[in-house]
């Protein structure tokens, strides 16, 4: 059996006494620290792999501090992404309801195992939220093997940590259908990330299912990736509008890159919908205010949000939730960036278009 380690292990790596190591995981301000020895501590820490079991404590004494949420791509798409806000609204309601704190941070890549037990643990967070979780994330089986109270918002599939989610496959099969309904079937596809990401992954799986469930023919040359952003969305659809192929109509897997695949449609001189016809995903409030209106599938960000946080509190109490996969229910919003396909050949040759919801 493996020797545990231990902050003796650690002080004595480092150079430094036992109780500056007690110091410096605790965070403990009446005592000086110089940075330095600081830095000389969590090095030695890391090299050991180990982790000070302050939230365990925390959870014993059942007084709950702090939760996390923790998002695993880097501060520039996280500032991009306007479906954000909903969910650190939703968070903020509930917190301040159990007057405990919410911190928040993104993880690097590769460094996902390391930053999920030391803030758990080393920083007094009593649980955490993970948000856009990734297959390859290998972290998340350290968090369920170590029982550390974490809720997914989203799903991994083989996962075993509770997770509250949409059913992102029957969603964007939805969306598309919407657009097969209006006549469409030559329909591209720009994702809301890289595969990587579950939720891009399973999108992507809707839109498939619902151009074989309606008969229709599936070209993997109308398939683009985008990264979260409008700017990645721009330019996916420039690449898909210099490609030559013919679509008319998009299903973008956020509205974050709708907006950017809007923009390049408008600078390429086509119009939306008389030309192409677009979906989006998220239905951000936004979304009602583009150019035109943007049909989107509705996600109850703050709601998803709201539970998340609920059954988080549960299971740093040590209660058994009832239900620790969650799907709540979307919708479909109707709006001004979708039409017929025959109203629009007619567009193209000249007659006059009537948007409708």
């Amino acid at each position: 059996m493996e020797k545990r380690v231990t902050s003796h292990d650690v002080a004595e790596l480092a150079g430094v006494s036992r109780t500056t190591v007690s110091f410096v995981f605790n965070d403990d301000k009446q005592y000086f620290v110089r940075p330095e020895t600081r830095q000389k501590v969590r090095e030695a820490a890391r090299k050991l792999s180990y982790y000070p079991n302050a939230s365990a404590r925390a959870l014993a004494s059942k007084q709950a501090k702090a939760i996390g949420l923790i998002m695993t791509r880097d501060p520039h798409y996280i500032a991009a992404d306007n479906f954000l806000p909903q969910i650190i609204g939703g968070l903020l309601d509930v917190v301040k309801e159990r007057q405990i704190s919410l911190l928040i941070e993104w993880v690097e890549p590769g460094e996902q195992t390391h930053t999920y037990l030391s803030l758990t643990q080393a920083k007094h967070i009593d649980g955490m939220i993970l948000l856009t979780p990734r297959f390859d994330d290998p972290g998340l089986k350290a968090l369920e093997q170590l029982g550390i109270p974490c809720v997914i918002m989203g799903q991994v599939p083989g996962s075993n940590l509770p997770f509250v989610d949409i059913d992102n496959c029957a969603a964007a099969h939805m969306a598309v259908n919407h657009l097969i309904e209006l006549g469409h079937t030559r329909i591209a596809c720009i994702t809301n990330a890289q595969l990587s990401y579950s939720s891009a992954s399973q999108r992507l799986l809707g839109y498939r299912q619902a151009l074989v469930d309606a008969g229709l023919d599936l070209d993997e040359n109308l398939i683009r990736e985008a990264d979260f952003d409008s700017v990645s969305g721009y330019a996916a659809m420039q690449n898909l509008l210099d490609s030559g192929s013919n679509f008319s109509a998009v299903f973008a897997g956020s509205d974050t890159v709708a907006l950017g695949v809007m923009a390049a449609i408008h600078e390429a001189g086509l119009t939306i919908p008389g030309d192409i016809s677009i979906v989006g995903f998220d239905d951000i409030p936004e979304a009602a205010h583009y150019y035109p209106g943007l049909t989107s599938v509705h996600v109850p960000a703050n709601e998803i949000a709201r539970q998340s946080c609920r059954l988080l509190m549960h299971l740093m109490k040590g209660e058994a939730p009832e239900d620790t996969s969650i799907f709540l229910p979307t919708a479909l919003i109707s709006r001004q960036s979708t039409c017929e396909i025959e109203r629009s050949q007619k567009h193209r040759q000249g007659e006059k278009l009537v948007h409708f919801t």
